[in-house]
């Protein structure tokens, strides 16, 4: 079992070539393009940022993403952090690195400035600082450079430096096959020349009590007492260490890591036991160590021949990975009689709890899934797909066959009887004469029982995923269910589960935790409880009730969360511990944790797996910075860094700009997610996402607040990154224009002004001109509406005239058609004169000229001038003539007009006739039709 948490990055020839950022994943194989990207030295900055010499330049690493600086000469060999100050020592060159204003780190050369005439091919492999001293470390000479003054002194060495080591404010180095030498004001003091000193190279030195603790490569650690005697180490790991090629070491709190050429590192407690190994097999990117570093927060870090690793020895997840399929995915576990089971998918396995062999034994006769393991006095139960065993120093001592076990649980009052949740119902094992047996099946309820609890003595829930939640009412005996209940105040689901905790039957799934209330004979939902998922976190609502330690726990995508009661108040709380979801979790409704000591937890996963210790659960505060700005133009063509500490101001054209930002945690199990927002463009929070930048393309002209928070587990960081900047004007809207287009404007309202004038006045002579006109057609109109009343009123006289014309006219017709009438009456009389003299006085009558004056007259005043016009046309016309024509003009037909005239209607066609003849009409026209045309 890896007793740790590691993550490893493979820093490839390409990658660093092109400067990428590589985001931190699991170990895996390397692949390796180049043998240029080896690794020699790692340091950390107050702000947390990790900076690692590599073959290619200075690496620097944020949490979240790695940037490449190259080297100012060669390969870089060698860094360290003094006061904020990352300095750096490479091929024939020394110096240091401070960040500028945009985040990019620039270099400066110290041995330049120094003038420093370097031996040929020297390279600096070690720094160190005491007080206002620097020294640089080559394989011939160390530099002691004073930063009070600016000058610098040099030891040389007559063969070779090895390595050099700081026990306090001394500085010790190891000259080859000269011995131990320390400084002291600034001239080299020989410690020791045992032969042990002069004959080994040496790893590292640490103070021991008064004594110096002394580490080889070959032959492992040695004691240098206060008299200058060394003798070995005696430990009982001496012989093993003896047998590494050991080339780096690091004292940790609690004991040593040492670094191989060859087999990768080894922990050493301080009892002097290696207590775990991590190499190649199990998680490094390389066995071979260049240098170990432990951060501000206790992360080992490895500068490896090919690539980094970061251990979490402070991780409060230890993790069992089986690599070979031979153990499967756990479904339960259990320690008993010093021996810890593991219940799989495969069957039982164990292995004893006082040895460091993770090998565990499978337990024959248990091959198929193990659904529980549950400890009761004194004796282990195994229910399993087969039945019931009952399971003693790893073998089977009974087996109790029943239709599959799910799970074993105590009856109250009745301490020899257990209660079994099957395949196909519940059933009762009895212990009797001190073995258990198989007692009965509880007739009456047959679905299987997969999460059932005793709420009464006679009183069994049992939730199905598929089914439901049933309610049974038992006999006394336990031998038949006599009332059945489907509780419908919840509704079934998948990844349902059914608990007891604190004498509560509690029933989770989707949509909560609800807890049983006898009052009202249903569930309700209990809002604390159900804290232990949110909807949107939603796995799975397998709770798991730990009744020694009153915890209750539950599983979300991206938590282990646990509520408990704490001595001094009743109100229970809620823990959640942040659980990436790339770390192994178990199988979805089939989760599974169990105690196993002091406050550690085992938790079953798909693989193997994994243990918790409560105790290393720390809450942590994070800070979140924005580690760079960059501008491009639209087209991506430009490109500048803004100055992160300033408010930017940016060309119109120069509106996409990508925020990167980070929080420096180097916990694996933990997820790191940032949440932003672009005020001035929206002022919404984004969605929580694990993207370490953002891009905004195309931005408006305006002011912009950008505004990034990060969470970190469930931590949210203290601080939110904020950065102002402004889009400027395009250049058409810039102040300069806008003066223009102000001048421009009061200039084109002048010009304007002055058109318009002259344009009013113009307008105005027209306006009065038109007027004019418009009152002389006015009165011109009411000149025309005058005569049109004048026309209209004498219409209307001629049409009074034309009526009195034909009135008249009618009489007349009429007059004459009754003295003709007389007149034929009368000639029918013979011989009488009286009667002759009376039809002479008729045709006097019908003769009579005034008649016809007096018509003509009538005739006139209605068609003025209408004879004269026929007159003047036609001078021949006789005055009979006219009448006629008179008589034609009112549409009279012949019959009409034959009395009028005083003869018969052929006589008036004759006359007709004549008259056609004398105005000389075509035979085809119409005289009535030209005399009314007239």
């Amino acid at each position: 079992m890896l007793r740790y948490t590691i993550y490893s990055i493979l820093l490839c020839f390409h990658i660093c070539l092109n400067a990428q950022e590589l985001p931190p994943i699991e170990a895996f194989s390397p692949e390796v393009y180049n043998a240029d990207n080896q690794n020699w030295s790692v340091a950390q900055t107050e702000d947390h940022l990790i900076y690692v010499a590599n073959n290619i330049g200075l690496l620097e690493f944020n949490g979240e993403t790695w940037k490449l600086y190259e080297s100012p000469s060669g390969k870089m060999r060698s860094v360290k952090v003094i006061d904020s100050v990352v300095y750096s020592g490479s091929y024939r060159e020394f110096g240091f690195w401070t960040k500028k204003q945009d985040g990019a780190m620039a270099y400066t050369s110290l041995s330049k400035k120094l003038d420093i005439d370097f031996l040929e091919d020297e390279e600096f492999w070690n720094i160190i600082a005491v007080d206002n001293y620097i020294l640089f470390q080559s394989l011939k000479r160390i530099y002691i450079y004073n930063k009070a003054d600016a000058s610098y002194s040099v030891i040389d060495s007559d063969t070779s430096i090895y390595k050099m080591f700081q026990i306090n404010k001394t500085i010790y180095f190891q000259e080859v096959r000269r011995g131990l030498f320390k400084i002291d004001q600034g001239e080299p003091q020989l410690v020791s020349n045992d032969v042990v000193l002069k004959n080994n190279y040496l790893v590292n030195i640490y103070e021991k009590d008064k004594d110096i603790l002394i580490q080889t490569e070959e032959n492992g650690f040695f004691v240098l007492d206060p008299n200058k005697n060394l003798s070995p180490w005696d430990i009982p790991a001496a012989r093993k260490i003896a047998s590494l090629s050991v080339y780096r070491s690091k004292k940790t709190n609690n004991g040593y890591i040492l670094g191989t050429r060859s087999n990768g590192v080894f922990h050493l407690t301080s009892g002097g036991h290696i207590d775990y190994a991590i190499n190649f097999s199990n998680g490094l990117l390389s066995n071979s160590i260049h240098d170990i570093f432990e951060d501000a927060e206790h992360n080992i870090w490895l500068a490896l021949e090919n690539g980094i690793n970061c251990i979490n020895v402070e991780s409060p997840f230890l993790f069992f990975h089986d690599k070979e399929g031979k153990i499967g995915t756990t479904y339960a576990s259990a320690i008993h009689n010093d021996h810890l089971y593991l219940g799989t998918n495969q069957g039982l396995f164990y292995k004893r709890l006082d040895t460091e062999d993770f090998q565990f034994t499978f337990v024959e006769g248990t091959e198929g899934p193990v659904w529980s393991l549950v400890n009761h006095k004194g004796a282990l139960f195994c229910g399993h797909n087969f039945g019931t065993f009952i399971i003693e120093n790893g073998r089977v001592k009974r087996k109790i066959d029943t239709d599959g076990t799910w799970n074993i649980i105590s009856i109250p009052n009745h301490e020899n009887l257990l209660l079994q949740g099957n395949y196909n119902g519940l059933s009762v094992l009895e212990k009797a004469n001190g073995s258990w047996n198989f007692k009965h099946q509880i007739k009456g309820f047959n679905i299987s029982s997969k999460f059932f609890e005793l709420y009464q003595d006679d009183v069994v829930f049992v939730s199905h995923e598929y089914k439901g939640v049933f309610k049974l009412k038992l006999n006394k005996d336990f031998t038949e269910v006599i009332e059945t209940t489907q509780d419908a105040s919840v509704d079934k689901g998948i990844y349902s589960s059914l608990v007891k905790y604190n004498d509560k039957i509690l029933y989770a799934y989707k949509e909560g935790v609800y807890t049983y209330a006898e009052d009202l004979n249903k569930f309700v939902k209990d809002t604390l409880i159900s804290r232990l998922f949110e909807k949107e976190e939603f796995t799975s609502g397998k709770l798991i009730s730990d009744t020694d330690n009153d915890i209750l726990w539950g599983f979300s995508k991206k938590k282990l969360n646990y509520i408990t009661t704490s001595g001094l108040s009743t109100n229970p709380t809620i823990t959640s511990i942040p659980f990436s979801e790339s770390l192994p979790h178990g199988l979805t409704g089939s989760e599974n944790i169990s105690p196993l000591y002091n406050r550690n937890y085992l938790i079953g996963t798909s693989d193997g797996y994994t243990i918790i210790d409560l105790d290393k659960v720390k809450q942590k505060t994070y800070q979140i910075s924005i580690d760079a700005i960059n501008i491009t133009d639209q087209e991506s063509k430009i490109a500048l860094n803004a100055l992160r500490q300033e408010p930017g101001s940016f060309e119109n054209h120069m509106n996409n700009i990508e925020f990167n930002y980070s929080v420096p945690e180097f916990n694996k199990h933990l997820d790191t997610e940032y949440q932003y927002k672009l005020e001035g463009f929206y002022s919404d929070w984004s969605p929580w996402t694990s993207n370490s930048n953002v891009l905004f393309k195309n931005l408006p002209y305006g002011k912009y607040g950008f505004k990034v928070r990060a969470k970190v587990g469930n931590t949210p960081t203290e601080n939110t990154g904020v950065y102002s900047f402004t889009i400027e004007r395009p250049w058409y809207l810039s102040n300069t224009m806008i003066t223009l287009y102000a001048l421009t404007t009061i200039f084109l309202v002048l010009i304007v002004h002055n058109i318009y004038k002259r344009y009013y006045r113009k307008q105005r002579e027209k306006l009065i001109k038109k007027n004019e006109r418009e009152l002389e057609l006015k009165e011109l109109e009411n000149k025309q509406q005058l005569m049109r009343f004048r026309n209209e009123k004498l219409k209307q006289d001629i049409d009074s005239k034309n009526r009195e014309l034909g009135i008249s006219t009618m009489s007349l017709i009429k007059k004459n058609d009754f003295l003709n009438s007389i007149k034929l009456e009368l000639l029918n009389i013979e011989n009488n004169d009286k009667v002759k003299r009376i039809v002479r006085i008729i045709d006097q009558n019908l003769n009579n000229r005034d008649d016809w004056k007096l018509f003509e007259e009538a005739f006139n005043n209605a068609d003025k001038d209408f004879l004269k016009k026929v007159k003047h046309l036609h001078p021949e016309l006789t005055s009979n003539d006219l009448r006629l024509c008179a008589y034609l003009r009112l549409n009279l037909s012949s019959k009409e007009i034959a009395p009028l005239l005083n003869i018969s209607p052929r006589s008036v066609e004759v006359k007709r006739y004549r008259l056609r003849k004398k105005m000389n009409l075509a035979h085809e026209a119409s005289l009535t039709n030209y005399i009314l045309e007239i």
